[in-house]
């Protein structure tokens, strides 16, 4: 049984708006090609296994998996399908090399939300029976969390902003986000209110895109690059279903799958270990909940923690390097670009958004109505 898994190379699209000249499974064959290109395989000769990650309601039809394996020589092989964020399918396909079945897999992610109108399949997400008849989305119920998040804590809006301006503005230097600015605290207040106290810009926009990478064991990563990305470490967690059954201000539930995933990498402090940080926040104010969570700073410092501007591209734990989700990527799609995001940093290929020196990093993936289920991979060199 291998003992690490090596994640060999990534690819993403270009996120944008919407790609109406692009079918959903040419979405995939598109970042297959690239990672496939990039890790210098055969795609029929060398990958053994595919895990793919889509969901039926954003595709629009059932089995969503069903045209991936054309895209992805995919016939007579082992394929596997997550219903789920993007960052479960790379944990997935990291189980499939550890399980000692599979020397090489291909993960894909894909969702094209321009599509059909999210608000719809959010508010199906939700309880059927008690719940989902009041006409929550995840936007009405995130509000709720950023309002009892602010309520608990003393949490402004001025901080939620503040991560606005500084996601915008780190996307300008990444080419492949979809939304990029120059903008100051006052430009986010001022923006549209969707539900109070999330603006128009405190939410991430609609966005079309995909997502892939190369998995492989120690042996065979270390052939195919000088720069293999460890998985040193995973976990993940879910919390109750029903809102009201959570203190929605605090994220147990991140918080149990960090500890795990510490553990497994054999980290002892977060602050000081970890160099960069690439976290899913649909919203402005999840990147300072999820700070709390991953235990980057305590419980209701995650507005202090962005005025420090420690987790600025400069700073001392840059978070969100990228852009972040503010900068348009699509649900399912999300973690995976999370871990791309990670993989890049640690292979020095960042770009204009490079952290010098990084050597480890947290990638982290969520779903569900305000947050209720969370992964998170420890990535190292």
């Amino acid at each position: 049984m291998p003992d690490r898994v090596g994640i060999v190379a990534a690819a993403m699209t270009k996120f944008e708006a919407a790609k109406p000249w692009q079918h959903l499974a040419e979405l995939v064959l598109e970042v297959t090609d690239k990672v496939v290109e990039a890790a210098g395989i055969s795609l029929q000769k060398d990958v053994e296994s595919i895990v793919s990650c889509s969901q039926d309601h954003w595709d629009g039809r059932t089995i969503s998996s069903m045209p991936i394996p054309d895209v992805t020589c995919g016939h007579l092989k082992d394929e596997s399908k997550v219903a789920d964020d993007g960052a479960y399918a790379v944990l997935y396909g990291a189980m499939h090399i550890l399980s000692g079945d599979h020397k090489l897999v291909l993960v894909v992610s894909h969702c094209a939300e321009s599509h059909t109108d999210g608000t719809i399949i959010e508010n199906w997400s939700i309880d059927h029976i008690f719940t989902r008849m009041l006409g929550l989305d995840y936007t009405l119920a995130a509000a709720m969390q950023a309002r009892r998040y602010m309520d608990k804590y003393g949490i402004t809006p001025e901080q939620f902003a503040k991560v606005v301006v500084k996601n915008k503005g780190n996307a300008k230097k990444n080419p492949y986000a979809q939304d990029s600015a120059t903008l100051s605290v006052i430009d986010v207040l001022k923006s549209q209110m969707l539900a109070d106290p999330i603006t128009v810009m405190d939410r991430k926009p609609v966005s079309d895109g995909a997502c892939a990478m190369i998995l492989a064991t120690e042996e065979i990563a270390k052939k195919l690059t000088d720069k293999p990305v460890w998985i040193k470490g995973a976990g993940n967690c879910y919390d109750p279903h029903f809102l009201g059954d959570r203190e929605l201000a605090d994220c147990d539930a991140l918080e149990t799958a960090s500890k795990k995933a510490y553990k497994m990498a054999g980290i002892k402090n977060p602050v000081k270990e970890i160099d960069v940080v690439e976290l899913s926040e649909y919203y402005s104010y999840q990147e300072l909940l999820w700070t709390e969570g991953l235990g980057l700073c305590k419980r209701g410092e995650g507005g202090k923690f962005i005025d420090s501007g420690k987790t600025q591209l400069n700073g001392d734990i840059p978070v969100n390097p990228s852009g972040g989700l503010l900068s348009g990527i699509p649900i399912t799609v999300a973690g995976m670009s999370r871990v791309a995001e990670a993989v890049w940093q640690l292979q020095g290929r960042s770009g204009e958004r490079q952290i010098p020196g990084a050597k480890l990093a947290v990638a982290h993936g969520c779903g569900g109505i305000c947050g209720q289920m969370h992964c998170v991979l420890v990535l190292g060199n």
